[in-house]
């Protein structure tokens, strides 16, 4: 298709641009005592503190890099207890029962951001929309109405449609969720983190966790030598920094999926949409810095380390927002990486029975704004020793299922395979041979190692092996980053980790232009 408004040349959030103003928070540079301390400033953590805070407890906010910058600041922002078909799968392989805990622990979420807004009089761009899971081929009418029946099943407000309000799209049939919600969630945690400070807590930016010495009394240290004693310690920080022997980087694995921000010559009918089929489409409604209307494009998931060219990603996106909405220009483009459990359920609890003081909040696969919420609002009971009736449902150390074990299988199988594949394969290529803001594995010396030259011809330089497990990182050309085809570690250009697990960055190696 001719006149294909182009890609932005970097990624960025548009959250993270229209954002104003956002706060900005010391660096923690002393030994202080504290009765919770938080680790993340994403929407779970921030969440988590207000809620404690609020409880009257001293809390501590610790974020590595700044407030919102993780997958909180990348995410599609929408607002929902419809993650996709899953309540009938749900019903199928965990029950009637889980699967009605799982719908109101997402309910009770949206709940929450409702309430809060109207409570703090928050300006977030907060609106009501109806949610749709669409098809546009027979193959997934039956699944359709499946969930359609798993919904009356559970009481959930919704209905089945054979068509959408969104004409762009060919859809036959569609399952509704009613009364669901999107905002600007920067705009909303930026508020709400504010009133965690006015509420007592305490927020220090660049400021990273690396180890908890357990004890009645545990103490969190972070990388510049300062501890803080505590009596809990609640790690939001996506991939858990402190693994406690969970052994969570057998038992999740790591996505990333891509959004455009784009202005539409189409006029826009409200809804929020998902496609059912593979690969995924999510739709929705924005507004841009000066007013003017954009829709957010979202999909092509797939597993951290093994989407490589990742820009081909963007481009399928490009075309598919051209050829359904009459693309004019594409505003923004970003990325967000997404942890996945074997159960597709998240980990919200004590990280183990042996570490009552230590819990954790992960896995909310793509659904973070309500799974993340829900993970708050949990935390908070735990914390203060309250019964709470999602508690057993999210447990990290919960019971799996056999189809969830066979999962973790899978998963740990394509591991080993890339543990193997990226130690063997042949390089060619140097480094010098690179072009300008070009990136490759390249051989340096006989050795696999991965190189980036930048925009000012300068050669940046490292060893291929991921910190944490000793797998071969892939170049990601869409974000310039090095990613790890096994458990989803990320790396800058220079090595530094941009995602765990791994903890330690990428050695560096010296070589002439």
């Amino acid at each position: 298709m001719a006149n294909i408004p182009a890609l932005p040349t970097y990624p960025e959030p548009l959250w993270m641009k229209s954002a104003e103003s956002l706060p900005s928070y010391p660096k923690l540079e002393e030994n202080i005592e504290s009765d919770v301390v938080v680790v993340g400033g994403g929407i779970s953590g921030i969440t988590t503190g207000y809620l404690l805070a609020k409880a009257g407890l001293r809390v501590v906010l610790l974020e590595a890099s700044t407030l919102f910058s993780g997958t909180t600041g990348h995410t599609t922002a929408k607002i929902t207890a419809q993650h996709d078909i899953i309540y009938d799968a749900l019903i199928k392989q965990e029950g009637y029962e889980k699967a009605e805990l799982y719908y109101k622990a997402n309910a009770d979420a949206l709940q929450f951001i409702r309430d809060t807004v109207n409570e703090h009089g928050i300006e977030c761009g907060f609106t009501e929309q109806d949610a749709y899971v669409y098809s546009k081929t027979d193959s997934y009418l039956s699944k359709l109405q499946d969930e359609m029946a798993a919904y009356e099943r559970l009481g959930i407000t919704g209905y089945y449609v054979d068509h959408i309000p969104l004409t762009n799209i060919p859809a036959i049939a569609a399952v509704v969720m009613k009364k669901q919600a999107q905002f600007h969630p920067l705009q909303y945690l930026s508020a709400l983190a504010g009133k965690f400070v006015e509420a007592g807590g305490r927020i220090y930016e660049h400021s990273t966790a690396t180890d908890i010495q357990q004890d009645k009394h545990p103490v969190v240290a972070t990388a510049n030598g300062c501890q803080i004693t505590c009596d809990r310690v609640v790690i939001c920080s996506h991939f858990p920094f402190f693994d406690g022997y969970g052994f969570f980087f057998a038992r999740m694995h790591a996505e990333r999926s891509y959004a455009l921000a784009v202005k539409s010559k189409v006029n826009y009918p409200g809804g929020m949409y998902l496609s059912a089929e593979e690969p995924k489409r999510s739709i929705r409604s924005a507004t841009d810095l000066d007013g003017s209307p954009l829709l957010i494009i979202g999909g092509q998931n797939h597993k951290t380390g093994q989407g490589i060219c990742t820009i081909n990603h963007y481009e399928t996106l490009q075309r598919f927002a051209a050829e359904s909405f009459g693309t004019e220009s594409i505003s923004y483009r970003w990325s967000a990486q997404d942890l996945v459990t074997g159960d597709k359920l998240p980990y919200i609890g004590r990280i183990t029975e042996n570490n009552p003081n230590i819990f954790i909040a992960s896995g909310f696969k793509k659904w973070g704004m309500t799974t993340g919420t829900a993970a708050a609002l949990l935390i908070r009971d735990l914390v203060q020793e309250h019964d709470n009736p999602y508690t057993q449902l999210f447990a990290p150390s919960r019971s799996l299922s056999l189809s969830t074990l066979k999962n973790l299988v899978v998963d740990n199988l394509d591991v080993a395979k890339h543990l193997v594949s990226g130690k063997v394969e042949m390089v060619h290529r140097k480094p010098h041979e690179l072009n300008s803001d070009e990136g490759a594995v390249v051989s340096v010396h006989g050795r696999r190692a991965g190189a980036y030259r930048d925009s000012e011809g300068k050669l940046h330089v490292v060893d291929t092996t991921c910190t944490h497990m000793g797998c071969e990182v892939e170049w990601n050309d869409g974000e310039r980053t090095w990613d790890c085809p096994c458990h989803g570690s990320r790396f800058s250009i220079t090595g530094t980790v941009l995602e765990g697990p791994a903890e330690r960055p990428l050695k560096t190696i010296e070589v002439s232009g």
